[in-house]
């Protein structure tokens, strides 16, 4: 389905996809909905969760759902879940949270019943926003499904109502000196999609951060920053790391439970 000629069930598919999105995107709250969110140092935040989905390589069926829990503000690990999940929907540009969000919420549901006490506050998301196709991407469908704020991080700009890498854009990462520059993402439909950021000092790729769900635009990019002690967001970083980390485990599990061949007689190690 990514690609060609779409069947008429695939199209349909789509379809029941689009109106999904529809109705779920009418409860997305853009604003501040939280006490924590409006304090300057964000007093009374404890716990920022990060999620994410690694695939095996070569397997676009096969990946590790990622759900980390760090303290804040010093962004230690308090809770770690990792999951291999088998993934079956398609991969359709504008249509990501069908294929992962399933997977991330079962990760939020496992926590409130194992360690209640750790649901995270806001949950930061590999992925975009309303800086999407539709204006409603996998941060804004996770959020809605969670009930938690979330806001969407992403690590390259998605190039929709009118949003292009071309020649300005680039100039204006140019200009972006240090750690905490930004400048905003305003589509043609006038609207501020979201802001692109220079998360860290040594980096100059910024990420770019959207509205995900009840949080405003400025407060996640203030949250997203004093996350940062890399380019990417802690939480969002340590649940690529560690479902990274389980994959491999993974194949090494299944790879040691395989059959080993039998050595024909008179092989030796000295003679490869």
């Amino acid at each position: 389905m990514a690609g060609g000629t779409k069947t008429p069930l695939e199209e349909e598919k789509l379809r029941c996809w689009e109106r999904d999105q529809t109705q779920l995107k009418a409860d997305v709250i853009e604003q501040d909905t939280e006490e924590w969110q409006s304090n300057p140092s964000f007093a009374g935040l404890e716990r920022v969760g990060g999620v994410d989905l690694s695939y095996i390589k070569g397997d676009d069926t096969s990946a590790c759902a990622s759900l980390v829990v760090l303290s804040y503000p010093d962004l230690e690990v308090l809770y770690e879940d990792s999951c291999m999940v088998a993934v079956s929907a398609p991969y359709v540009a504008g249509f990501l949270a069908f294929r992962e969000v399933p997977f991330l919420v079962q990760a939020v549901q496992r926590l409130e019943e194992r360690e209640p006490g750790l649901r995270p506050q806001v949950l930061l998301v590999d992925g975009n926003g309303i800086l999407h196709h539709r204006g409603f991407g996998i941060a804004c469908h996770l959020g809605v499904l969670t009930g938690l704020p979330c806001i969407g991080v992403a690590k390259n700009l998605l190039q929709v109502d009118g949003l292009a890498n071309d020649e300005l854009h680039k100039e204006q990462i140019r200009d972006l000196q240090s750690g905490g520059d930004t400048f905003p993402l305003p589509g043609t439909s006038g609207r501020i999609l979201g802001m692109a950021l220079r998360s860290y000092a040594k980096s100059t790729k910024p990420v770019y951060i959207s509205v995900g769900h009840k949080m405003s635009l400025q407060s996640a990019v203030r949250l997203v920053h004093s996350c940062c002690r890399y380019r990417v967001p802690e939480p969002i970083r340590q649940a690529d790391i560690r479902s990274r980390e389980y994959i491999q485990k993974y194949l090494e599990s299944f790879s040691a439970a395989l059959p080993q061949p039998e050595r024909m007689s008179g092989d030796t190690d000295s003679e490869h």
